[in-house]
């Protein structure tokens, strides 16, 4: 049956279905032109639910169900409707992802978006280019391709950095940006997210060293090509390379004047720990010397994105990329981050099982810097920062009993705990077991893993690690440690601006015990300290106050973080 027969004429709608200005054009004496073919689903739906809003107070006013129970018709209804718009969600992010992947082979790519809200902060246009461009470079350069071969054996043969003029990243227009795994799975993650953004703004493939888990966490993020660093990666020892080291920035650009004669590649060093003099590649305009270079091999701990923005020569397209200065991490995590199967297997059933149902769901992130066992002092900071933000009801602890009638309305709410030890759950746990809350609400607390101490490259530890933080994203409100990767993950991925608990000192509660953070964005742990037009690395500045955009972290102060400007 074509589209004709099957729309009504104009003539034979209701005016009650048609818009407003529709509707009055006729007494206008003017016959406004409808295309009723495309907005009929609209018209359906609409008077669908006005009929079930007028049937509402209808069936109250008679005072019983007719025949066939209405109100199970009713709610059957409206849950066809709700049903409906969750399936109209928009899996590709507003264009952030792309469609074509095997979708059984990465459920979490286009399901995750049945698991949250709706994206809090859309793509640019810019950026979406920026990302398309950026996955035609990864599959014309990328392993597997002529050009990679090609930039590999120069690599493995030990051919300088240049020709006569030093000029090789543009032999096949490829250049790379290797990236160290090391330290813990936030800290790889953060790193993992600035290092790619590093690679758009400066044209490079970006390879990560998977290291021992990297292939059971994560889903591959680029249509027909990779991002992991081939097993014969020809530079041998670059896992042991050290700020020290011949071919660091910080040598190449203060002791060899920006000379790449004779270098096969450039280390950066931008651990959290990093000399002034290495922390110059935060200036580097990469028209400098870094252009001239094919390979550079970035080790970092730390979520570098802070430090890119105070440089002058990407300020303008990072404001095309990013309008909102809070979305950095946000929607850079949600394009490269999915879990495997076995991980959405493990977020998915335990959110099924224990968080899906609330009517809120609240996440609180431990992390205890002063060892593995439990503080009374760090439970009393959770208990004071949840009851002053009144995200934790209190209970009532005078004259309990077990009869009473229950209270006519009761909401529920989820606690997602999260950390290394079972103590702090427990504890909360029971305290609502034994009591009940002086709101009435329903509170269940909820724990995935204690896994006492932390490991490094353990995969079903690492396994674990990622399902929390992507659980702690589902939350519709949270409460972080301070200077904790994992919490800064957690908070980013879901788009939530977190409150953070502030690092005890003398194990003592602090005052105050926490505080709503400026943004979603993580804490950069070792940005620079000098000023990009200047570059006096031995004068130490305040660089939280050159941007309106790049402020000191709530946690950390000599950290930076990228917020909005206050307006």
């Amino acid at each position: 049956m074509d589209s004709e027969s099957r729309t009504p004429a104009r003539e034979e709608l209701p005016t009650s279905w048609l818009g407003i200005e529709e509707a009055a054009a006729p007494f206008a004496g003017k016959r406004t032109k409808v295309d009723v073919g495309r907005r009929w689903p609209k018209l359906v739906k609409a008077t669908v639910v006005a009929f079930i809003v007028m049937m509402a107070p209808l069936l109250v006013l008679i005072g019983g169900q007719p025949a066939g129970a209405p109100a199970v018709w009713i709610k059957s209804t409206v849950a066809s409707l709700a049903a409906r718009g969750e399936a109209q969600k928009d899996a590709l992010l507003g264009g952030l992802l792309v469609p074509g992947f095997d979708e059984p082979s990465c459920a979490s790519r286009y399901q995750s978006v049945h698991y949250r809200k709706n994206m809090t902060r859309p793509p640019s246009p810019h950026l979406l280019r920026r990302l398309r461009r950026q996955e035609a470079l990864q599959r014309r350069c990328g392993p597997g391709t002529e050009p990679y071969r090609r930039a590999s054996e120069r690599l493995s043969s030990r051919q300088s950095a240049g020709d006569g003029d030093g000029f090789v990243a543009t032999v096949d227009g490829c250049g790379y940006l290797v990236l160290i795994s090391y330290r813990g799975l936030g800290n790889r993650i953060l790193a993992m997210a600035s290092a790619f953004l590093y690679a758009m703004l400066t044209d490079r493939v970006l390879l990560v060293d998977p290291g021992k888990t990297m292939a059971d966490l994560f889903c591959e993020p680029f249509l027909g090509a990779s991002w992991v660093l081939p097993q014969d990666f020809p530079l041998e020892g670059f896992r042991d390379l050290g700020e020290d080291a011949p071919e660091s920035y910080g040598n190449v650009a203060v002791n060899r004047s920006g000379s790449v004669s004779g270098l096969r590649f450039v280390y950066a060093h931008l651990d959290h720990a990093a000399s002034p003099a290495n922390r110059l590649l935060y200036c580097d305009d990469h028209r400098q010397f870094l252009h001239r270079v094919q390979w550079v091999v970035l080790r970092t701990d730390s979520y570098i994105a802070p430090g890119i923005f105070l440089n002058p020569a990407y300020r303008e397209e990072l404001d095309m990329m990013f309008p909102r200065k809070d979305s950095v991490f946000y929607l850079l995590s949600r394009y490269l981050f999915h879990p495997t199967n076995d991980v959405w297997g493990m977020v998915t059933r335990f959110y099924n099982a224990y968080l899906k149902n609330a009517d809120e769901r609240l996440g609180i992130q431990i992390r205890v810097f002063d060892g593995d066992e439990p503080f009374q002092h760090i439970l009393d900071q959770i208990l004071e920062c949840t009851s002053e933000q009144h995200l934790l009801p209190g209970v009532v602890t005078t004259g309990v009993g077990g009869g009473g009638a229950p209270p006519l309305v009761v909401r529920s709410k989820a606690v997602l705990t999260t950390g290394l030890n079972s103590w702090y759950h427990d504890s909360i746990r029971e305290m609502y077991w034994r009591s009940p809350s002086s709101t009435g609400e329903v509170v269940s607390v909820h724990q995935p893993s204690h896994e006492e101490h932390q490991h490094f490259f353990r995969s079903i530890h690492d396994m674990k690690a990622l399902a929390e933080m992507y659980l702690l994203s589902l939350s519709d409100k949270i409460v972080t440690s301070g200077w904790s990767t994992f919490g800064y993950v957690g908070s980013g991925l879901g788009g939530l601006t977190p409150y953070i608990m502030i690092k005890p000192e003398n194990r003592t509660v602090p005052d105050p015990p926490c505080k709503k953070a400026m943004s979603m964005e993580p804490c950069s742990h070792g940005p620079p300290f000098f000023e990009c037009t200047k570059k006096e690395i031995d004068k130490i500045i305040d660089t939280g106050n050159l941007l309106p955009h790049v402020r000191s972290c709530e946690d950390m102060p000599w950290g930076r973080k990228l917020a909005d400007p206050i307006t």
